[in-house]
């Protein structure tokens, strides 16, 4: 899987740079005259776009003419969200920035979903939308909406361009924003008329970002005071975030958990980044996370975070997060810097230069895991008294983390999984053995119902050769399932596993654990009614459809799934209604009141620290 670098990438926007970004090589095009809709396309191909995701309709119809001549692979999505995450999964699984297209008015607002979740995750997309003529803009006209003013929450930047000369430029720019930096989704809207206007198209332009610079090389005095406290500490973590994955500095991070014996965690966006087998992975940490991840940034008196922004869902109850911790913290977005937690070291760089610098700041001090005997010693004894499992059902039904952990096992590390949102999620994160970047895609941030089957799409056309398995629920699936004709149609063979537990599964157990078991609205009638039938509907959408209800059936439908390669596959995974995701720390509580099981709370020695 190839990505982009970020070296000098932000410094000053060129076109070279620009080319950088997106991963390939510089173009020049003589003038030549055309439309601002031919000015458009061109566009894509000089920046060395090979895919869009996309709908057409009335005021993006004229970019769709010079499309249908372009070298650009267009993907004739069912819905405007399906090409958003489309988008999304193609990002990252390759760094690149992903790009989709939609008309005006409901065109554009069905993108919002998945701008949002690109956003919260920093993904870099370019989401391209028609606009009512530059004359009807404020008027109400048919179709029309504000997208530029509905998506200024959630993006970077966005445009709305004004002629059809500034296209090219505007292109450009959207692009460098979207991969530089924190990466994120960048909006580009073009009125109807712009794209039909005249002009000269000519490559490359001159680009015009004079107040972006983001810091890539951290200040030498805060990795030397970073080095000072990692020296200093007893009971330091490594708390690893995304960030690390964008900055393609997986390698590095091996290289300094190594050198230094310190133990490392890694978020929900973050799996992969550190492998799973690694004897210094304690896993991951958070609502659902393992109980040493937790226990240890509970009692640490270091964490040395990375790209990683103090989400609640790791930190649970800010106030009591991490008590006697001092905090060094890098990321490449200042705004990051002690918007929850203080840092004692803050430092702002791209992960990449980070990590390096840190490496050879500590090189002459570092001692390996002997160094922290002591801490390692506690930390092995909470791993071997709390592993991650799961009881089997008394009722007979099918476990759903067994089905996941065989999907895991027979597929192996070398698959790219998507997941959607939900007990599946968490177990997918769990219950699969992460040992590689980029194999691993989730909606972490915004949590989005859908995302996995157009995301597993996007992947899957981004990384052809590599399999793909979209882990989904049952209620999730049927959310964005019309993309599997997409997916017929268009020859993407990725495979889904529904984890049909006929429920909203994580929306039950919270109401199992916290509403008395009153299940309000959560039976979806995918067991009892079996409607939809997954098998019809996958047949209906020109897949293989596959179901599994027992446990004896479960290696022979997946080793059935993977010899299939012309076709989308979805297997009906039956599984009991009333498995939870454990462990767990309430909402709003305190990572010291994490359950390892129902009832069950770890017992923590304290004296052993």
């Amino acid at each position: 899987m190839t990505r982009p670098t970020p070296e000098s990438l932000a410094h000053r926007a060129t076109p070279a740079t620009v080319a950088a970004a997106v991963n390939t090589a510089p173009a020049t095009v003589a003038p030549v005259a055309t439309t601002g809709a031919g000015a458009l396309v061109r566009s894509l191909e000089a920046l060395g776009v090979e895919v869009v995701f996309g709908i057409p309709g009335g005021t993006i119809l004229p970019a769709y003419d010079p499309l249908f001549d372009s070298k650009v692979r267009h993907i004739l999505v069912r819905h405007e969200q399906g090409a958003g995450h489309a988008a999304t999964g193609y990002a990252q699984a390759t760094g690149r920035v992903g790009v989709c297209i939609a008309t005006s008015g409901p065109g554009a607002t069905n993108l919002v979903t998945a701008i949002a979740d690109a956003y919260m995750d920093s993904v870099p997309i370019v989401a391209i939308t028609g606009q009512v003529t530059r004359a009807a803009i404020g008027t109400d006209a048919f179709q029309e909406a504000d997208i530029q003013g509905i998506t200024l929450p959630i993006t970077k930047h966005n445009f709305l361009v004004q002629t059809a000369e500034e296209l090219p430029r505007i292109l450009a720019e959207a692009f460098h924003l979207a991969a530089t930096g924190r990466p994120g989704p960048v909006l580009v809207d073009v009125p109807k008329d712009v794209q039909q206007d005249q002009t000269t198209f000519f490559w490359p332009p001159a680009l015009d970002l004079p107040g972006y610079r983001p810091t890539l090389h951290p200040h030498g005095k805060q990795i030397r005071e970073a080095a000072r406290l990692i020296a200093a500490a007893k009971r330091p973590v490594l708390y690893v975030g995304g960030g690390v994955h964008k900055a393609g500095a997986t390698d590095g991070l091996r290289k300094l958990a190594e050198l230094t014996g310190i133990p490392v965690v890694t978020t929900l966006m973050a799996l992969g980044a550190f492998p799973d087998s690694h004897p210094q992975h304690l896993g991951m940490p958070g609502m659902h996370g393992t109980v040493p991840a937790v226990y240890a940034l509970q009692k640490a008196d270091l964490l040395i975070t990375l790209g990683a922004r103090f989400d609640d869902r790791v930190t649970g109850k800010l106030d009591s997060f991490a008590p006697d911790a001092k905090i060094v913290h890098a990321d490449i977005d200042p705004a990051e810097i002690g918007k929850n937690r203080h840092a004692d070291v803050p430092i702002v760089g791209d992960a990449r230069h980070v990590i390096d610098e840190l490496i050879a700041a500590v090189s002459g001090s570092a001692g390996g895991t002997e160094h922290y005997a002591a801490w390692w010693a506690t930390l092995n004894d909470i791993r071997e008294r709390y592993p991650l499992g799961y009881d089997e059902p008394t009722d007979g039904t099918l476990a759903p983390q067994y089905v996941i952990e065989r999907i895991g096992e027979i597929v192996g590390p070398d698959a790219i999984y998507c997941a959607g949102v939900g007990q599946h999620q968490m177990w997918a994160s769990q219950f699969i053995r992460y040992e590689k970047p980029g194999t691993w895609l989730n909606s972490g941030g915004a949590g989005t119902m859908g995302y996995a089957v157009p995301a597993a799409m996007g992947a899957k056309v981004a990384q052809p050769g590599t399999t793909v398995w979209a882990i989904d629920g049952d209620g999730c699936f049927q959310m964005t399932n019309q993309e599997l004709a997409t997916c017929a149609l268009e020859g993407i063979p990725i495979k889904v596993a529904v984890i049909n537990n006929g429920n909203l599964g994580m929306v039950r157990q919270w109401q199992t654990l916290f509403y008395d078991g009153r299940y309000s609205n959560t039976e979806l009638g995918t067991h009892k009614h079996r409607i939809p039938d997954f098998v019809k509907l996958a047949e209906a959408l020109g897949c293989i459809g596959l179901r599994c209800e027992s446990k004896d059936d479960v290696d022979k439908v997946i080793k059935q799934a993977m010899e299939i390669n012309d076709a989308p596959v979805v297997i009906d995974f039956t599984v009991g209604k009333d498995a939870m995701v454990w462990p767990m720390v309430a909402a709003g509580t305190s990572n010291d009141e994490i359950m390892f099981a129902r009832d069950v709370r770890p017992a923590f020695e304290e004296d052993d620290l």
